[in-house]
């Protein structure tokens, strides 16, 4: 099996590139290596040092002729995403139309996009949130990532490219910047390791569904080779988490004592969160399988690794 992988050589990009090549698939990377690392890349992946919204990327899908596209490649961050829209709307939808065009025009079989369950339903009115829920983002990254959505559909609807759309919870996990934005467990982690405090913006109350990087693995594998009538699939625990709580048990696992800092709430994030995975469940034969406390820990040893 012949995929891409964009965004490969990012946080979950390289991790679904590790198994895919493990499952003895023919693994091309493209990156332009804005915010992955060539650090993440699998040694056995061709490498192409290319952004998604270059106008040569056609001619490189001609080159290569992938069967299928697993497309990771993205701006992340809400707050980027305020303070720049247009920087948004270029990588996050033109240039997803762009790799689209080229999957059409390649004959590509399926591409699993990730998208983002914690930012296109916006403030949940009800909770946990399940596919039906009405699309009301808060921020740009939330209204560029479902713009994605509807071009997925319409390219399958008008030439029959199949898809699945994976609306990923907060995702946590070795490889995680620690330096970003986005990001809290790595970034929490990071600072409790050296001494420092972290930062915690509004009072912490805020929650997230935090799901562990190797389930967002399997659900990318599953999606890839399965069939599935549903296109649209919530990839998260179901659980309810607080920043305080993340940063209590981090607290806890690291052994720190340091407290953290306060600061104020960023504009465009949701109060509330957390993701109903039943269709994922029914239709793909997935489930989580790390818990919070075996993925914090996991996370942690990682980065003490590093150390």
């Amino acid at each position: 099996m012949k995929v891409i992988v964009t965004g490969g050589a990012g946080f979950i990009g390289s991790h679904i590139t590790d198994r895919l090549i493990s499952e003895g698939c023919d693994v091309t990377v493209v990156d332009d290596l804005s915010s992955g690392s060539k650090e993440n890349l699998n040694k056995k992946a061709e490498f192409k040092n290319i952004s998604i919204t270059d106008p040569k990327l056609p001619r490189f899908f001609e080159e290569i002729k992938p069967e299928y596209v697993v497309h990771q490649a993205a701006q992340i961050n809400v707050r980027k995403s305020i303070e720049d829209p247009l920087f948004d709307a270029r990588v996050n939808v033109i240039g997803s139309v762009n790799l689209i065009e080229c999957c059409r025009k390649t004959d590509v079989k399926k591409i699993v996009y990730a998208s983002s369950g914690g930012a296109v339903y916006g403030e949940p009115q009800y909770l946990p949130v399940d596919e039906k829920h009405p699309v009301v983002p808060l921020c740009p990254y939330g209204a560029s990532k479902h713009a994605v959505e509807n071009y997925l559909h319409l390219y399958r609807v008008n030439y029959g490219l199949d898809y699945a759309s994976l609306r990923y919870a907060n995702v946590y996990g070795p490889r995680q910047d620690p330096f970003g934005e986005a990001g809290v467990v790595a970034i929490f982690t990071k600072k409790l390791l050296s001494g420092k405090a972290p930062q915690i913006f509004g009072d912490g109350e805020q929650t997230r569904d935090f799901v562990f990087v190797e389930d967002v693995v399997q659900a990318n594998f599953l999606a890839l080779t399965k069939k599935s009538g549903e296109k649209v699939l919530n990839v998260g625990i179901g659980v309810e988490t607080s920043v305080n709580q993340i940063y209590g048990r981090l607290k806890g696992i690291t052994g720190s004592n340091v407290d953290a800092t306060y600061g104020p709430e960023v504009k465009g994030e949701v109060r509330r969160i957390c993701l109903d995975n039943s269709l994922a469940r029914s239709s793909l034969g997935w489930a989580p399988k790390y818990d919070l406390d075996e993925g914090l820990s996991e996370t942690v040893n990682y980065f003490k690794d590093l150390q």
